[in-house]
């Protein structure tokens, strides 16, 4: 048995004001193309299939393309909910869709329901935990105590009609983190305070592989126990990432290969650093791609008037500008301003902070000046 896992297409996605559908259409296709060549016996999606729970028209048409072209291949297509996603407008149509190879499990009703494969070895069970909460499953299982995210995890687990001798393989959107094992997390997730979301992947022992969504870094958590990761960078905290699809093949029971597919952006995440001179010489802006989506820290010393402008009549796609310099180092410091200190400050000193947070400079004798005079202005008004 043969199959993709992938998870986090958050398809509809905007990053720093620039929409990802081409980079998600672009993509798609490369996974299309490894089906043609790989043949899998089914693809699963592991959550968090659109980035918000009302997805826009683009989005769904997106999604629509690409279960038609996965239904065209005649591939099994396995879909939970993440915590992005609508679970009832995900599962809409499921039991009709079903006949057509598309199983969609957006809504956990207090069993762990499987779709079963077979082949030469015999079958295999794919479980399906949606994205849950402590509250919505707590009317689920009234002889049990659900406070936590484990606890809702370990109950719908316990629902599950399984038989150990099978090859088992779940599908799962959730926050697993596993002892001596710090899991990788990224800007672009939901993380909440502390990790209260976090569930102990030692309950998932009894599955011969385990295909989670929820992170966006492709990572172990121990064992067959793996985030597949999403397709696309989503934010620069993933700019060093390589994003894969991970190939599952599952013989006889306990016999498991994991390989990567790399999956290459129509535009790359990057960074790049120096001064803008240095950075607008086409020798250092020839050396990747200028469409790149791009974060640029400029290290000049002096000021710059409309830099983002300069830097972006060479990289068209800039996300980010930061500067960093004598001045960022020993003003800023790095360190956000409480509350209590930005309620001390009048309103020339936060407009001087913003300044500074901006540009990177310090204002001039002249802007100050300019600065003043619109503020007593609007005080007089």
């Amino acid at each position: 048995m043969k199959f993709f896992h992938l998870s986090d297409l958050h398809i509809g996605k905007t990053v720093n004001g620039f929409s990802m559908m081409d980079e998600q259409r672009h993509i798609f296709g490369q996974i299309n193309g490894y089906i043609d060549t790989e043949k899998p016996d089914a693809v699963l999606i592991a959550g968090d299939v659109y980035d918000r729970a009302v997805p826009g028209v683009e989005a769904v048409r997106l999604f629509d393309d690409l279960l038609t072209d996965l239904a065209a291949r005649e591939v099994t297509v396995i879909l939970i909910s993440g915590n992005h996603d609508s679970p009832d407008r995900l599962h809409y149509a499921s039991r009709l869709l079903s006949e057509r190879k598309l199983h969609l499990c957006g809504v956990f009703d207090g069993t762990l329901r499987a779709v079963t494969l077979s082949d030469e070895y015999g079958s295999v069970k794919f479980w399906l935990l949606p994205f849950i909460k402590p509250s919505g499953v707590r009317g689920m299982f009234m002889d049990k105590e659900i406070e936590s995210y484990a606890d809702a995890v370990k109950s719908a687990l316990e629902s599950a009609d399984m038989d150990d001798s099978e090859r088992n393989v779940l599908l799962s959107h959730q926050f697993y983190s596993s002892a001596g094992i710090t899991p990788i997390r990224s800007e672009s997730e939901m993380n909440p305070v502390g990790g209260l979301d976090a569930v102990d992947a030692g309950l998932l022992s009894g599955f011969d592989y385990v295909a989670l969504g929820h992170l966006h870094g492709s990572q172990g958590v121990g064992g067959n126990v793996r985030y597949a990761g999403s397709p696309v960078k989503y934010s620069f905290s993933e700019w060093k990432q390589k994003k894969s699809v991970t190939l599952v093949e599952i013989k006889e029971k306990g016999n498991i290969a994991l390989s990567a597919l790399p999956l290459l952006p129509l535009r790359d995440m990057r960074e790049i650093k120096g001064t803008l001179e240095q950075l607008l010489r086409n020798e250092v802006s020839s050396q990747g791609n200028r469409e790149d989506y791009l974060r640029v820290i400029l290290t000049d010393e002096e000021d710059i008037i409309d830099p983002l402008g300069k830097v972006r009549s060479v990289y068209p796609n800039v996300m980010a500008l930061d500067f960093e310099n004598s001045r960022t180092r020993s003003d800023a410091s790095g360190t956000p301003l409480g509350t209590e200190q930005l309620e001390r400050l009048s309103p020339y000193d936060l407009f001087s902070e913003f300044f500074l947070e901006m540009s990177g400079a310090v204002l001039s004798e002249e802007q100050m000046q300019i600065v003043r005079e619109l503020l007593e202005t609007e005080e007089e008004k």
